[in-house]
């Protein structure tokens, strides 16, 4: 079904400080997931199915990867006369504007265009959490209650409420109820609910919201500024979410994400539900398929277009173009695009960027917990190491667990092969 009525705007220009050289070079929603995806294919892939045709994309952070792989839309059948992906960055400018300060800030700075379209509804989305939605069924309940705005809330499984605005949702209803009470990443928490950052306006409230009540510099973010006293002047309901999602804003939450594809019957159950990707882009499209060969041994492990596996490959996501060559061990790893893995190079509990070599006999990762890394303990402890892309690993060289190793390394940059436990290599 067409909701030819509604206008999504996706907010897709944060880094993510807590991804670390995974975000130096694009925003967290271009950042690549589970072996041929980008974590934005899926808020576009839900549009998609759920019959939402005109889109705005607000981007901002080193946007050039994220605006290629969107790129027409037509990955996502969003191009036509009365539909399409409309790219949006901030307009920096003495009588212009200036880059985008938070989430209303953002929706403010475009609302010539929002309402230009002249919608009913107007659909605010994060473009950088995994998950399916139907957004039709979000709309119908916002509907039925008669809301001015609609708020979606998720129950995540994990600890850390305290980086999510929260919300006390109104009891008795399964789809959700009456938002009764709203913070923004309280210190201690209000409610098992936390936002999805998916906010559905009415257009005549989005309307309130961005000529009454912004007034920059004090009206950013819809979650800190707006909603906890738009509660008091509109008609605010918290929408349930009770399906699959993954946050994967640290590198522990975006490992895991990962390789809880490989598991028998995963909950992010990406194969089935038909995430759309552009295959023009990385020119997966035009890749061979991926060759395993004889003496090669592949356990538990996606592997995609161009790869091509000559050793061992265990627990691990290979992006497409990976090689692993005669003798290599790659395992519990993510390997982004063309890295190559020589041989035998050893490879374990490692995260590569694009376009990394790892040279012959070397040794990366281990997955051992011997301690925080050094520089940055609040990002990596539990035994992953990080390779930067475009970067190139020596002969024989040694990386252990918990390292970081930024971008653009040459092997000369690798004093004496050996980066130690925990250790920062920039």
């Amino acid at each position: 079904m067409r909701m030819k009525n509604i206008l999504a705007m996706i907010l897709a220009g944060g880094r993510v400080d807590e991804l670390s050289v995974l975000t130096l070079y694009r925003p967290k929603s271009a950042l690549p997931f589970g072996g041929l995806y980008r974590v934005i294919d899926f808020p576009l892939s839900n549009l998609e199915h759920s019959g939402i045709e005109k889109v705005g994309v607000l981007s901002q952070y080193r946007s050039d990867s994220l605006l290629r792989h969107i790129g027409s839309g037509a990955a996502w059948d969003m191009v036509g006369s009365r539909r399409g992906i409309h790219l949006l960055p901030p307009m920096k400018g003495t009588f212009s504007s200036d880059w985008y300060k938070g989430t209303a800030d953002a929706v403010y700075q475009n609302k010539d265009f929002i309402f230009h379209n002249q919608p009913d509804y107007v659909l605010v989305l994060s473009g950088d959490h995994v998950y399916k939605m139907d957004y039709g069924e979000m709309l119908s309940f916002h509907q039925s209650m008669q809301a001015d705005v609609t708020v979606a809330f998720v129950r995540p499984d994990d600890h850390g409420m305290e980086r999510f605005g929260q919300g006390v949702i109104e009891e008795g209803r399964e789809q959700g109820g009456r938002l009764l009470r709203y913070v923004e990443k309280p210190s201690q928490p209000i409610s098992e609910w936390a936002s999805m950052t998916i906010y559905l306006f009415n257009a005549d409230a989005l309307h309130f919201v961005l000529d009454e009540m912004m007034k920059p510099p004090s009206t950013e973010h819809f979650g800190r500024d707006i909603l906890p006293v738009l509660l008091d002047r509109k008609r605010v309901f918290g929408y349930k979410f009770h399906g699959a999602w993954a946050y994967a804003r640290t590198i522990d939450e975006y490992w895991a994400a990962n390789m809880s594809l490989l598991q028998d019957r995963p909950a992010l159950d990406i194969d089935r539900w038909q995430v759309r990707t552009n295959l023009d882009n990385e020119r997966v499209r035009d890749r061979a398929p991926a060759i395993i060969s004889a003496g090669a041994l592949v356990r538990n492990s996606r592997i995609h277009h161009g790869c091509i596996v000559e050793g061992t490959v265990v627990n691990s996501i290979l992006f497409p173009g990976v090689k692993a060559a005669a003798g290599s061990m790659v395992k519990d790893s993510i390997l982004f695009y063309d890295t190559r893995v020589a041989a035998h190079a050893h490879v374990t509990k490692v995260i590569t960027d694009v376009e990394v070599i790892i040279g012959a006999q070397a040794v990366v990762g281990g997955g051992r917990r011997p301690g925080a890394n050094k520089e940055y303990p609040d990002l990596l402890s539990s035994g992953i190491t990080l390779i930067g892309r475009n970067t190139v690993i020596p002969v024989r060289a040694q990386i252990g667990a918990n390292c970081i190793i930024y971008p653009n390394k040459g092997e000369q940059d690798f004093s004496g092969k050996i980066i130690a436990d925990g250790r920062t290599l920039k």
